[in-house]
């Protein structure tokens, strides 16, 4: 079941993704150091942030990969199992 924040993302424009990611980005960087320096009320809020960049940066690469043609998504699966194949 797609969580009400997946759905949310999933209207954005590409550049509006693109601005939130970084802006979410540079949330987590002044948690982490108010965090250090004399610590957060809620520390699990970064925990709830870097997730919501896990979910931006899904949003990305799944709008990166349903771009490409045919020919691409096929030469990648070639390269993936060629990864596969060496481990």
């Amino acid at each position: 079941m797609a969580t009400k924040k997946f759905l949310e993302l999933q209207e954005y424009s590409d550049a509006d993704l693109a601005a939130e990611l970084q802006k979410t980005e540079q949330d987590y960087q002044k948690l982490q150091f108010d965090h250090a320096i004399k610590g957060l009320d809620n520390p699990i809020t970064l925990r709830e942030v870097r997730r919501d960049i896990a979910r931006l940066k899904t949003e990305v690469r799944r709008r990166e990969l349903s771009a490409l043609s045919k020919e691409q998504l096929s030469m990648r699966s070639k390269i993936r199992a060629r990864r596969r194949s060496k481990n």
